[in-house]
C-alpha cells in the first residue's frame, strides 16, 4: 500500500488519560480496523497519514510542568511505527522525551520496527517503566497476510514478543478482534494463547469473540471480505443484521476456553487488569497490591 503524508501543527497532543496519537491514519491495511469509523471524524483518507510535526515539542512542554510521574501511552487510535517513522522518528523522539523526564511508556503496535527502539524502551524501564503491547488476532501467517496485508504477520509479532521478554521488558497481546467465520475458532484462540503463554506474556486484553462494526469501518470490511472472500457478507447480514457490537456464535465457548487457560497460566485475563497494568507505573502497582 502506498504511503501518503500531510503535516500539521497539532495543538495538543496529550489526552486526558495520557494518551498520545504522533500520526493519525494508518497503512497496514487491516480489513477489520475500527479506527477507520466515521465517529472520529476524519477529514482525510484514512491511509494519508496525517503527522503531527510539533508532537515532541508538545511533549516536552507538558512533561516539562509535570510533577508526577505517569505512564505515557501511543498506539490506541493509530499505530506509532506507521512505515514513515521509519524515516520521520517522532515515536522515537517522543520516546526519548519520556525517558528524559522519567515517565513511563505503553507502546501499541502491529510492527516489528519497534524493535528498532529496544534500547530506548530498555532505559525508560531500568528508569520508570515500559510495556510493549502486540496485537495477534489470525494465528494462521496465510489468512494473516490477508486480513492485515501491510504488516509484518503473526510468527514476526510473536517473535517480537520474545524479543521483548529477553530483554526484560513486559507485554501484553491485545487478542482482537475476533473475526465471526474466520478466526473464531478454538485452533486460532488457542494457537494465539500457546504463542502468548510461550512468550510470557504479562496479560491479553480480549473484550469479546467478534469485533465492532460501526459507519465507515462497516462499509470498509464488507468490501474487503466481498474481495477475499465471495459470499460471507451475506452470511454476516443474515446472522447479525446492522448490529455495531458483532459477536461470535461460538463467543461463549471461545471467551470461557480463553479465561480458564490464562487463570491457569497466572496471565491477566480481563480488560480492566490489563489497563491498570499498562497504565501504572511500577511503584504504585506495588502500593496498589499491598492493599488488594
Amino acid at each position: 500500500m502506498t504511503e501518503r503524508m500531510h503535516t500539521v501543527q497539532a495543538k495538543s497532543l496529550l489526552t486526558r488519560w495520557n494518551a498520545m496519537n504522533v500520526y493519525r491514519g494508518c497503512t497496514h491495511g487491516c480489513i477489520y480496523c475500527d479506527s477507520r469509523s466515521s465517529c472520529y471524524q476524519f477529514t482525510h483518507s484514512f491511509e494519508d497519514i496525517e503527522v503531527k510535526q510539533n508532537a515532541p515539542e508538545l511533549l516536552e512542554r507538558t512533561l516539562r510542568s509535570r510533577q508526577k510521574r505517569t505512564m505515557i501511552s501511543t498506539g490506541s487510535m493509530s499505530d506509532p511505527y506507521q512505515p514513515c517513522e521509519q524515516t520521520l522518528r517522532l515515536t522515537r523522539q517522543c520516546l526519548r522525551i519520556i525517558e528524559k523526564y522519567g515517565f513511563g511508556a505503553a507502546v501499541l503496535t502491529k510492527s516489528d520496527r519497534v524493535l528498532e527502539d529496544l534500547p530506548l524502551l530498555r532505559r525508560i524501564h531500568d528508569g520508570a517503566k515500559a510495556v510493549v503491547q502486540i496485537s495477534l488476532t489470525c494465528a494462521d501467517d496465510s489468512l494473516s497476510r490477508l486480513i492485515e496485508p501491510c504488516v509484518c504477520p503473526t510468527s514476526r509479532r510473536a517473535e517480537v514478543l520474545l524479543e521483548m521478554k529477553r530483554a526484560g521488558i513486559p507485554t501484553v497481546v491485545w487478542m482482537t478482534p475476533i473475526l465471526p467465520f474466520l478466526t473464531d475458532t478454538r485452533e486460532n484462540v488457542n494457537r494465539i494463547l500457546d504463542m502468548c503463554f510461550r512468550t510470557k506474556v504479562r496479560g491479553i486484553v480480549c473484550f469479546q469473540m467478534g469485533l465492532t462494526l460501526r459507519n465507515g469501518s462497516r462499509e470498509y470490511y464488507y468490501r474487503q471480505l466481498n474481495r477475499l472472500f465471495p459470499g460471507l457478507v451475506a452470511r454476516y447480514e443474515r446472522t447479525f443484521g446492522l448490529v455495531q457490537e458483532v459477536e461470535s456464535l461460538n463467543s461463549p465457548d471461545l471467551m470461557s476456553l480463553f479465561h480458564e487457560r490464562c487463570a491457569k497460566e497466572g496471565v491477566l485475563h480481563t480488560p480492566e487488569d490489563c489497563f491498570e497494568f499498562t497504565g501504572t507505573l511500577s511503584s504504585e502497582l506495588q502500593q496498589l497490591n499491598m492493599f488488594d
